[in-house]
């Protein structure tokens, strides 16, 4: 598999072509691997891109217009294809998705995604994430895209993460739902408030299933350490929704960006009624990003 290294002085960055997946961010003062290392035993991803769909479909099913497609994966199809590589140096690189016939019969669009890893030339701690999505057909397209991070907490033991925090910036309340255990759809009727103190939200047992938070723009999200100084933040102001996420044998926690969220329970619409849909008139394309810090 090939793989792209971005170094500086405090990061050292491996994005992989399969995917453009971020694979690997070495803390290069500490030793210390800040993502996820994608042990299948634990979960096999680090950071999956999530297009042309972020979570799942109803019955494996959705509909543009009257037409019935297939979507049996969840997050769509990218994070398990093979990216053209564009170009790199050692602070960015560039790769590319194109449709090929197999994504034509699930996904009837000529669209182009372009992916973009970027250490920024102000702050070394800082990797920017940019994606670009393009309609090169002549029919109107819609989409979703989102990522999926996982950021490794600083002890081995899965159980270490419950220590930590999470921080909403500038926020004194949030809101937030689940999935349905039965079906793994979102459950937006059932929602927790939560009155934040210093805008921190310890970790509690709910991240197993996926916190999902609708129609908020937050500026920042972070993962704090259990002194409650900052670990990673996300600058993710772009995106209209957000998941949170772990797994109790694995030690680390998602934070999630998305343009677009998994079906509700018993959704029965059409694609075009899906929570956060994105369109792109014929020959329209669109930039959205979010920007990662590891904190010393």
């Amino acid at each position: 598999m090939a793989m792209h290294v971005l170094e500086n002085e405090f990061l050292k960055v491996s994005v992989a072509d399969a995917g453009a997946e971020l694979s690997s961010v070495i803390d290069k003062e500490s030793g210390l691997e800040r993502l996820h290392d994608g042990n299948p035993e634990v979960w096999n991803r680090h950071a999956p891109i999530l297009f042309p769909f972020v979570g799942k479909v109803v019955g494996g099913k959705y509909r543009i217009e009257d037409k019935e497609y297939d979507m049996k994966t969840q997050h769509g199809f990218a994070r398990d294809m093979e990216f053209e590589f564009v170009e790199a140096d050692d602070n960015h690189v560039v790769h590319r998705l194109l449709p090929n016939d197999d994504t034509r019969k699930i996904y009837p669009y000529e669209f182009e995604l372009l992916v973009t890893h970027e250490l920024d030339a102000e702050n070394p701690r800082l990797l920017n994430v940019k994606w670009e999505v393009k309609n090169n057909g002549n029919d109107k397209m819609r989409y979703f895209v989102g990522g999926h991070p996982a950021f490794t907490t600083v002890e081995a033991d899965p159980k270490a993460k419950e220590e930590y925090y999470l921080e909403f910036v500038g926020c004194d309340i949030i809101e937030y739902f689940g999935v349905s255990n039965e079906s793994g759809f979102a459950t937006p009727q059932n929602v927790t408030t939560v009155v934040l103190e210093n805008g921190l939200l310890k970790f509690n047992d709910d991240v197993y299933i996926t916190l999902i938070f609708d129609n908020y723009k937050f500026d920042k999200v972070r993962i704090c350490r259990p002194d409650k100084t900052p670990y990673v933040t996300m600058e993710c102001s772009q995106f209209t929704s957000y998941g949170i996420w772990a797994k109790e044998n694995g030690n680390f926690i998602c934070l999630e960006p998305w343009a677009g969220r998994t079906d509700d329970h018993e959704f029965s619409g059409t694609i075009d009624e899906k929570i956060g849909v994105n369109v792109l008139e014929a020959g329209e394309s669109k930039i959205i990003q979010h920007s990662i810090e590891f904190h010393k």
